[in-house]
């Protein structure tokens, strides 16, 4: 198949990583993956199996960008793209549009988020083959709306590479790891991953922290993520919080982290405290690597995580529920244990890579043969 991908990201989040990964995988089962995407994007650092002369630089500014409409009818034509897949919202017109133009082409869109969409993209949504939704929230929220036919929704959970994440638990080296972040040997990890926003809930773990340190006297704490806001405002309030709860020596503010599985592997504990989460892709590789986790009761956590057996959730926005839970898995180890085990054996059975690459590959051929 010959199959474009168009994302205007400028920022590498868990759409962009799916992205990514779905490319290069089609890519390794011999389809001709063609991408589009914005100049000194993050992501085309990500597109490790695709050619390079497949990979076409467009301004892509926003939905109503009629020149990159124009670019992408233009290189659907040329390279006789036969699927058209766009991952964001603001780039369905635009694909809509290209595959429009080029009669022979299917239209696929990806729904990421559980943001409800406007007007445009509604109408938009009209003409696409198919609606791929991450998570059944996600289609929930899609049928909710009741902007397109459900026959036209399916459901793809994200993958993560499952094997990656378990082999980085067996090569891992706590030690080495503490010494790196200048941490007590003793230390009790508590941990958390996310862009630096407050819809991710650091504000509340920092909170929590203040409370679990009582407790747990050895415990510290990893805030890892990038602030994408103009002026690095949420990073800023962050920094003030902690000074404010006097957390300077328990908190670890450490931006972007490369190799995010040594991460998963440190920490005893693993938080998503986010407000909203279609998804949690974080959430999936912690419980991949084994690591016991904490996460509120968001449609995706609730989605990924079986109370009790394979991680715990609390109320959102509730710190001290939060600090709690932490606290209870930082009292022993039998239970931590227990959980990081079931989460992980979880992990590879539902969230694998393969899974996801085979079941979009299903879809375009499906959608071809029609």
């Amino acid at each position: 198949m010959r199959i474009l991908q168009i994302s205007s990201a400028q920022t590498l989040g868990g759409g962009e990583r799916h992205l990514a990964d779905v490319a290069n995988g089609l890519v390794r089962r011999g389809h001709d993956v063609f991408i589009a995407a914005r100049p000194n994007a993050p992501l085309l650092a990500e597109l490790r199996d695709v050619d390079k002369e497949n990979i076409t630089k467009l301004a892509l500014r926003n939905s109503l960008d009629v020149k990159s409409a124009h670019d992408l009818s233009k290189l659907v034509k040329i390279n006789r793209i036969q699927i058209v897949h766009a991952h964001m919202a603001r780039d369905y017109p635009l694909a809509a549009y290209a595959a429009g133009m080029n009669g022979g082409s299917r239209l696929i869109l990806t729904r990421h988020v559980l943001f409800r969409l406007s007007r445009l993209h509604r109408i938009t949504l009209l003409k696409a083959a198919r609606i791929i939704a991450v998570s059944q929230a996600v289609a929930s929220q899609l049928r909710a709306d009741a902007i397109v036919p459900p026959e036209k929704i399916s459901v793809v959970l994200n993958g993560i590479d499952t094997a990656r994440f378990q082999a980085a638990r067996q090569e891992f080296a706590r030690r080495e790891f503490l010494d790196g972040w200048k941490l007590p040997e003793n230390s009790l990890l508590v941990g958390t991953v996310g862009e630096l926003t407050p819809l991710k809930g650091q504000e509340d773990l920092l909170r929590a922290a203040v409370q679990i340190s009582k407790q747990h006297p050895a415990a510290y704490f990893i805030i890892a993520g990038m602030d994408h806001s103009r002026r690095n405002e949420h990073r800023t309030h962050v920094e003030q919080l902690i000074e404010e709860l006097n957390l300077q020596q328990r908190v670890r503010l450490v931006g972007w982290i490369e190799d995010l599985a040594q991460l998963y592997c440190a920490l005893d504990v693993f938080v998503s405290a986010s407000h909203t989460e279609s998804f949690g892709l974080a959430l999936a590789e912690a419980m991949a690597s084994g690591t016991a986790v904490v996460a509120t009761e968001t449609d995706g956590a609730r989605e990924l995580i079986q109370p009790g057996e394979t991680g715990l959730l609390v109320p959102i926005g509730d710190f001290n529920k939060l600090a709690d839970a932490v606290s209870q898995l930082l009292q022993g180890t039998d239970l931590r244990s227990r959980l990081g085990r079931n989460a992980q054996r979880a992990a590879a059975a539902n969230f694998s890579l393969e899974r996801m690459i085979t079941e979009t590959e299903e879809i375009y051929r499906a959608e071809l043969q029609e």
